[in-house]
């Protein structure tokens, strides 16, 4: 069992274990999703419209392209007054003007990328008619197609027909009166299960076993990816992988190709100066003497002759924990707004935390089953490569290890720092950490009593969970971000997470007025829904880590095969469907990078990815079911 937890900005003294309860879904009608012709999202426009006015709450055009609209409409004014015809100025208007519409995609035929777009919008039949007999003088002005201004001039049925759309919802002005396809514009979007409906692109591919990808907070944008078996690869902002690996801690890392095995390359956190000092910190497991097996987390700088190289001869040994057994290693490491070193240990592994009286987790003498908090910046006056916080929270207590922060927990699997708004177990839950706050393992899991003798300890004064999921839903529970990127505004303030067994993506929201959190599963959008380029609507399974990159934007990182030593791993990059931010709002301006090395191009393969390895056999249930009673 794993848990995850958040670390609320301004609420590092909160703490949140959330229970999986008996949800009623929002059941809406799951039309198509709206489209532009960039095959990007509809957006608020920025600024009002001038010209398209009726699309300038929401739609397909910014101030720029509304523009450009009137310009081509008043050149063809022009000619027409020109000439003495018939303006049919509002019709024109109309038809030109569908380019801003939600449905443009839709419209013009541009779903599919593969095919033309139409020169001019789908017309209802029997508008086109009326359209037709009043104004088919203006229509050489509307398209070049030679066959549609044949056909015009010579058979209005013809025309009317080859202008109409088979989907009837869809064509103009039908788009304007379907009360389903307008009364939720720009909101995500729900099948009749009431599962928000994403799609995904992808970033990466090819890793083994990928841990983890953060950013290092220098406006580079870069993001770093590291494989479990040690190697820390550097993409740049254009997506391309630089050849040389950033950090090549293979030789000291401990792994296995065993399915499942939770040792190696865990946890990387960069200092928050790290753009002025270029410290960085990991968290590994270790072999010692061929028997005695340990978690590590050190320092390390980066190359003085190049900023996309670890420097190897840099490591300084922070802090060395004894591991009882190869599960439950934690492996998180993170920063937190304090400027303090947030460390994430698992309770030793084998099953029910059985080491002493109480288990590691109840036992603050003990640094296993933590939350621990250090200060890098200052050294201890004992000797030791780091200072105690002031405030943390048993400094003093005779019985208890000063770094403790919060205790109580099992194996925590991936946690994260909420930016702001710019067969032994039975339940996964996700926390946010308080100061102090007891979790309860192994007394309880989620609300139920696991240990008895425990569990009825009047002195236990655990955290309450208030969401958890049963081994129905998922097995593994895999930490992910609180979305506060730009590009996909409907996703803000919603915290999303997954579940390595399951392959399940969930979401939790907070109703600002109670403080409660209710579920929202999350599905990959339909073909169509994510049909068009660069986006897919399928993963691998074995979701292993979430990731945030310096803009805010959300990641989540599986492999269809979870062994170390497996190239199967990719990367995928969330975005809504439904709603997009306005063109240019989410725009960086990343610092420049020298690259010193070559640069491999990134070539996506999910369209064609396998389920399972290429040249291997499909794993049996036996084997998927060990590898679950390892990861557990």
């Amino acid at each position: 069992m794993w848990r995850v937890c958040l670390i609320e900005r301004g609420h590092a003294a909160r703490a949140l274990v959330m229970l999986w309860a008996a949800v009623t879904l929002l059941v809406r009608l799951a039309f198509c999703h709206p489209q532009c012709l960039d095959f990007a999202p509809p957006f608020n426009p920025p600024w009002h419209l001038e010209f398209c006015t009726q699309y300038q709450e929401f739609g397909c055009c910014d101030q720029k392209t509304d523009n450009m609209i009137a310009e081509r409409y008043w050149d063809i004014i022009d000619v027409l007054e020109t000439q003495g015809l018939d303006l049919c100025a509002e019709s024109l208007k109309e038809i030109m003007c569908q380019e801003c519409s939600p449905y443009a995609a839709h419209l013009f035929d541009a779903e599919d990328p593969y095919t033309p777009v139409r020169d001019l919008p789908g017309l209802c039949f029997s508008y086109c008619q009326e359209f037709h007999s009043k104004c088919r003088h203006i229509i050489k002005y509307l398209t070049q197609n030679q066959l549609l201004q044949a056909t015009s001039d010579r058979d209005m049925s013809t025309f009317c027909t080859m202008m109409d759309l088979s989907d009837q919802d869809y064509c103009y002005p039908n788009v304007l009166q379907s009360p389903g396809l307008n009364s939720n514009l720009g909101q995500v979007v729900e099948d009749p299960r009431g599962c928000l409906q994403l799609c995904l692109t992808e970033v990466a591919n090819n890793l083994r076993n990928p841990v983890l990808m953060l950013h290092s907070g220098d406006e580079t944008h870069r993001m770093f990816i590291a494989e479990q078996v040690g190697f820390v690869w550097v993409y740049l902002h254009d997506g391309s992988r630089l050849e040389q690996p950033f950090l090549d801690m293979s030789g000291d890392v401990m792994t296995t190709p065993w399915l499942g095995d939770e040792r190696g390359f865990l946890g990387m956190a960069f200092h928050p100066k790290y753009k002025n000092n270029g410290r960085f910190f990991i968290y590994y497991s270790i072999q010692v003497n061929s028997r005695l097996e340990k978690i590590r987390i050190s320092e390390m700088k980066v190359s003085d002759y190049d900023m996309n190289v670890a420097d190897p001869y840099s490591e300084r040994v922070i802090l060395e924990i004894e591991e009882p057994a190869a599960n439950h290693n934690g492996g998180q490491l993170l920063f937190g707004l304090d400027g303090y070193l947030y460390i994430f240990t698992g309770d030793g592994g084998k099953a029910g935390d059985p080491f002493g009286k109480y288990g590691n987790a109840q036992n603050k003498s003990a640094l296993l089953g933590k939350v621990l908090r250090i200060d890098i910046d200052r050294t201890d006056p004992n000797g030791k490569p780091y200072g105690i916080p002031p405030d943390n929270p048993f400094i003093g207590n005779a019985d208890a290890r000063p770094e403790v922060f919060a205790y109580g927990v099992r194996n925590m699997w991936r946690c994260s720092v909420d930016r702001g708004d710019p067969v032994s177990n039975r339940y996964e839950e996700v926390d946010i950490i308080i100061n102090g706050g007891n979790y309860g393992w192994r007394a309880k899991e989620g609300f139920e009593c696991f240990d008895l003798k425990l569990c009825q300890n009047s002195s236990l004064n655990d955290i309450l969970p208030i969401f958890a999921y049963s081994h129905h839903v998922g097995k593994s529970v895999t930490g992910g971000y609180v979305y506060r990127g730009c590009e996909s505004p409907n996703l803000n303030g919603l915290y999303i997470f997954g579940d390595f067994m399951s392959g399940r993506i969930m979401a939790l929201e907070e109703d600002k007025v109670t403080g409660a959190w209710r579920e929202r599963r999350v599905c990959m959008g339909d073909t169509k829904t994510c049909s068009f380029p660069g986006l897919i609507n399928h993963y691998h399974k074995f979701i292993i880590s979430f990731a945030e990159d310096e803009a805010g934007e959300l990641y989540f990182l599986a492999t269809a095969y979870p062994s170390a030593t497996s190239p199967y791993g990719t990367v995928f990059k969330f975005m809504d469907p439904s709603r997009r931010a306005p063109p240019g709002k989410c725009k960086v301006k990343p610092q420049p990078v020298k690259v010193r090395g070559k640069k491999v191009p990134l070539f996506p393969e999910s369209v064609s990815i396998p389920l399972q390895p290429k040249h291997a056999y499909p794993p049996s249930r036996a084997v998927l079911t060990a590898a679950y009673q390892t990861w557990q």
